[in-house]
């Protein structure tokens, strides 16, 4: 897994080389990461899983996940989640970054930063003898301090020799899934998703992008991370 996770590395650190930029089509953009992973001699993870018709998750302003590509442009000022996964010799790794295109607004500035350190406070609370809820607890409380909002309909997830496996991964402190003692040995994704208004999701016509209720724009982070018995490694650190 860590070597997936490497590959998955080396795909975002080459999207930061101007590869999302205003006037880059989302489906090109889609068709550009495919490649590369497919030249790494891996699988896109994504690619036809459930149905979903593409290679990488693009979501833009106030789309949350799941965002299929298309013919539509990315515009200065826009926020744009990328959300990608492969496979490399039956192992999985799955990372998301949210990218700040141009002249972005600084609270939408501020909120792909609060989500990312909200992150990063889940994974250090990732660690062995550690509940799972701590994970959560962990991830709301730097989104409440910050004045975002927290979706909790949508969760993190055991990832391995599948893509998503169990236990679920809540971004919030949650009482009504398990909430198993954390192991060494153990790989989850965690990826926050907040807003800058409300929590509340639906899910558009096209039954896969997922959009916030009140069009508020939201930001989403992602991590592959290992528990180990000296505390956890994130596997796809760029």
């Amino acid at each position: 897994m860590a070597r997936a996770s490497a590959d998955l590395v080396e795909v975002f650190l080459a999207l930061r080389e101007d590869w999302v930029r205003p006037g880059v089509r989302t489906r090109d953009l889609d068709a550009r990461v495919e490649e590369l992973i497919l030249g790494q001699g891996n699988l896109p993870a994504f690619r036809g899983y459930r149905g979903f018709p593409g290679s990488v998750c693009i979501s833009i302003n106030e789309e949350v996940v799941h965002g299929i590509p298309s013919d539509r442009e990315i515009l200065d000022g826009d926020i744009v989640a990328v959300d990608i996964g492969l496979m490399k010799d039956g192992w999985y790794a799955d990372s998301a970054e949210t990218f700040c295109v141009g002249e972005v607004r600084p609270e939408a500035v501020g909120l792909c930063e609060s989500c990312e350190a909200g992150l990063e406070a889940g994974i250090a609370a990732a660690r062995p003898g550690h509940r799972l809820v701590e994970i959560g607890r962990a991830i709301e409380s730097r989104g409440r301090k910050d004045g975002f909002g927290v979706v909790e309909t949508l969760v993190g997830h055991g990832i391995g020799r599948s893509l998503h496996e169990d236990p679920k991964v809540p971004n919030y402190e949650c009482f009504t899934l398990p909430n198993p003692v954390l192991e060494a040995g153990m790989v989850l994704a965690l990826e926050p998703m907040f807003t800058l208004g409300g929590s509340r999701v639906r899910v558009l016509p096209d039954e896969w992008t997922v959009v916030t209720v009140d069009g508020s724009w939201a930001a989403h982070f992602e991590h592959t991370v290992a528990i180990t018995e000296d505390g956890p490694v994130n596997l796809t650190a760029r």
